[in-house]
């Protein structure tokens, strides 16, 4: 196994951007802990994690095959953030109790883009399409981000609902809806932004739920990398940057939220940011558990971007619940996919 100086000048070229891939990595792993407003631009890196982890790989096995030392610069950055793969890539095999029962509940989270209103996709049956496929799984509780405060959008087959604009006489925001009843509800609103979030109290049998609909700064970015090349790149990061400071106050606006409540959290959001984020460690904190990382398989992907599987729309339950099933769902009536969780109770 050659050192570094007995490397030929390409292997050396190669390794110095080996070295540098792998110093990003670190970065990351490091990042769910430094809040974004000490380093909003360091943290755009968190969105590319699973593309980072990806490259080292490819560098891991370049140097296998040469039988090379420089092997293990890869495979120890690879090794260290271990605790991170399964929020990347869910290793979890197919759980052979799904069925639903009295003492389940199966729990949708889905970004339905206000319902298509200003006709991002060509076709005037969106409305009806994602009612209908929200018909067919069935939920027992539901929660929409982006949300369309409109008659042409209320889900009148659940029982309970609670829906709430964004902005005072808006009409965008979030709703959950519910087969269970609904006691106590709140809006928590997100200073100077077109976001928010809310809860409800959900009664389910002899227990009491606070279930969560969060929708977090957008990053105001369009789902295309040819889009993106064609941007203003500095700008972009800027505006990127500003985005991830104002998800920390929101985020941890949530999380005190979660931390003072009573009853056990059920958490759907649209992050708007990578699982392995400081919002999302926050929000998490020690009460709340990520639901795809238990159950979940694959990717996971909740967001239509090009090439890259991004998963930034969540459920999060609380430790004294037990998820036994997660799924994604492959439909296109937004540029986020649907997600569910079936947990007991």
């Amino acid at each position: 196994m050659a050192s570094f100086k007995h490397l030929s000048f390409g292997n050396k070229l190669i390794y110095s951007f080996n070295l540098f891939f792998a110093i990003l990595l670190i970065i990351a792993y490091l990042l769910p802990f430094i809040p974004p407003k000490l380093s909003s631009i360091l943290s755009i890196i968190n969105l590319g994690l699973g593309i980072l982890l990806a490259i080292n790989v490819v560098f891991m096995m370049y140097w296998l095959i040469l039988l090379r030392r420089q092997v293990l610069l890869s495979l120890l950055c690879i090794l260290i953030g271990f605790n991170y793969w399964n929020s990347i890539y869910a290793f979890n095999t197919l759980s052979k109790d799904e069925s639903n029962t009295d003492s389940t509940i199966d729990i949708m989270s889905y970004n339905v883009r206000l319902f298509n209103k200003y006709k991002w996709i060509d076709s005037d049956q969106v409305p009806q399409n994602i009612k209908q496929f929200i018909n067919k799984q069935s939920p027992d509780i539901l929660a929409l981000q982006d949300y369309y405060l409109d008659e042409s959008t209320d889900l009148k087959e659940f029982k309970y609902s609670y829906k709430q604009p964004a902005k005072a006489n808006g009409k965008n925001g979030l709703a959950i809806f519910s087969n269970y009843k609904i006691l106590n509800t709140k809006n928590l609103e997100f200073k100077e932004t077109a976001n928010n979030a809310i809860y409800a109290d959900v009664v389910i049998n002899n227990d009491t739920l606070r279930v969560f609909a969060v929708h977090l700064e957008s990053l105001k970015i369009v789902p295309s990398v040819k889009q993106l090349q064609n941007n203003n790149q500095q700008k972009l990061v800027n505006r990127i940057g500003k985005s991830f400071i104002k998800q920390q106050s929101q985020a941890e606006l949530v999380a005190k939220e979660i931390k003072n409540s009573p009853f056990k959290v059920v958490l759907c959001a649209d992050l708007n940011n990578s699982p392995v984020s400081y919002v999302s460690r926050k929000i998490l904190g020690n009460r709340l558990r990520d639901s795809f990382k238990e159950v979940g398989q694959g990717f996971g992907k909740t967001f239509d971007f090009d090439f890259i599987p991004l998963r930034i729309d969540v459920i999060f339950v609380d430790k004294n619940l037990k998820p036994i099933k997660f799924k994604n769902f492959d439909v296109n009536y937004s540029d986020h996919y649907p997600i569910l969780t079936r947990i007991e109770i």
